[in-house]
This record gives structure tokens, C-alpha cells and sequence, in this order.
């Protein structure tokens, strides 16, 4: 069977798409923009929420530290992407953190102004629990890859599933070592010695810090053995 990418995406980007033109401008118009830097905390895990953000440029990760200090990565947003609204919506803290990846362009709509947005647009609360319950399926996917299925495997999915939030950039992966080992739950070492098999195998090619994908047909065929 083979495995549908498309179970690994939150779709939170069509939260917004999926309002009017007009509508679309009333919620922009409620927001600020913001510039986080790389590396910069958009949110933290204990923190309080204080509103929601929309990625208007860029790509950040979100996830949880363990009592080991290592992070887990459980998603990578990318532009149009809402992120946030969770714990607001909950009234909880944050259960993670999520980090700027590289320079992001963000708007940031304050707590008064999204509950102003949910009185004027009315089925925006049921977009938002419908995606709610969509991105629940998404981690009990990713979570069942991580606990389940072998290294090889869960690499050849991870790559394709970046590939199309680099999609932009022609699909070349731009992600440090570190983050993309946390995103598929290994070490370092282990994930530079599995590059380099993939790489022999000219499934990728590896230029400095860039990945790029050259066999998509292989990697989809050892990422869908996950099913077998």
C-alpha cells in the first residue's frame, strides 16, 4: 500500500484559505506583523498564550524536551500555516514549544482580537475544531512511525514529507542535522550514516547542508513498506 503523504499534514494553511476574500482581510487586519529571528522562540512549553500566529514567511518546528534535554520534533510548520490556537482555544498552557527554523515573518493576532474574529466570523470556530481533529489523526500517525518502524523507513518518509515543505525552494531540504535526527527520532550519527547509504544509492544527492531528493519513486516505495 502506498503510503499518502497527505496524512502527515496538519492543513492548518487551509483554515485560512477556506474563509472569503473578504473575511480573509478582516482576520489579517486584526493582527500584527512580527519578525522572529532563526532560532527565536515563537512560543515555549508552559507558557501562557497570549494569541495565535500566522506564518507569513518562513518555516518553524514545533516540539517537546525530554527529562534527557533532547527535543522531539513533532511538526514543521510552513507558510499560511496557523499555529497556536490550541492551548488558546483550551484555555491551557502550551504543551510545546515552537522555534523559528530560519528568519519567519509572522502575524500575531492577540487573544482579545481572535475571540473579536470568532464573534464576526462565525464558522471559523468549526474550521478550527475540524482541523482540531485532523492534526490529532496527523500525530497518532507520526507517533506510530516513531514506535513502530525501522530507521531506513522512517527516513525515506521524513524526506518526502520535508520535501514538500521546501516545495517552495524547489524542494532542496534545508534543515540542520540535529533537528532532522529529532524529527525522525535518532541520533545524529545513526542519520549521517543512513544519508550516506541513501546518497550511494542515488536516491538523494548531499550538498553541504542542502538535501535534495533524486529517486522520489524509491524513497515512496521504502517509505510505503511501513504499511507492508
Amino acid at each position: 500500500m502506498k503510503v499518502d503523504i497527505k496524512k502527515f499534514d496538519f492543513e492548518s494553511n487551509r483554515i485560512l484559505s477556506s474563509l472569503s476574500k473578504s473575511e480573509q482581510e478582516l482576520f489579517i487586519a486584526h493582527g500584527d506583523t512580527l519578525i522572529f529571528k532563526r532560532n527565536k522562540l515563537v512560543f515555549y512549553e508552559g507558557g501562557i498564550p497570549t494569541g495565535v500566529f500566522l506564518i507569513e514567511n518562513g518555516r518553524a518546528k514545533i516540539y517537546k524536551t525530554g527529562l534527557d534535554g533532547k527535543d522531539q520534533i513533532f511538526y514543521i510548520y510552513k507558510t499560511g500555516d496557523l499555529l497556536g490556537y490550541h492551548a488558546l482555544l483550551c484555555n491551557e498552557h502550551y504543551e510545546d514549544s515552537c522555534e523559528a527554523l530560519e528568519d519567519c515573518k509572522i502575524l500575531f493576532i492577540s487573544k482579545l482580537n481572535f475571540n473579536s474574529l470568532i464573534k464576526k466570523i462565525p464558522h471559523l470556530s468549526q474550521l478550527l475544531i475540524q482541523n482540531m481533529s485532523h492534526e490529532f489523526g496527523v500525530l497518532v500517525n507520526t507517533i506510530t512511525i516513531l514506535a513502530q518502524k525501522p530507521l531506513r523507513e522512517r527516513l525515506a518518509l521524513y524526506l518526502l514529507i520535508l520535501n514538500k515543505k521546501y516545495v517552495e525552494q524547489g524542494g532542496d531540504i534545508m534543515l540542520p542535522r540535529e533537528d532532522m535526527a529529532n524529527i525522525i527520532g535518532t541520533a545524529r550519527e545513526s542519520l549521517g550514516r543512513l544519508l550516506k547509504e541513501f546518497k550511494e544509492e542515488k536516491l538523494i544527492e548531499v550538498d553541504n547542508k542542502i538535501i535534495r531528493i533524486n529517486n522520489h519513486g524509491k524513497l515512496l516505495k521504502i517509505a510505503s513498506s511501513v504499511y507492508n
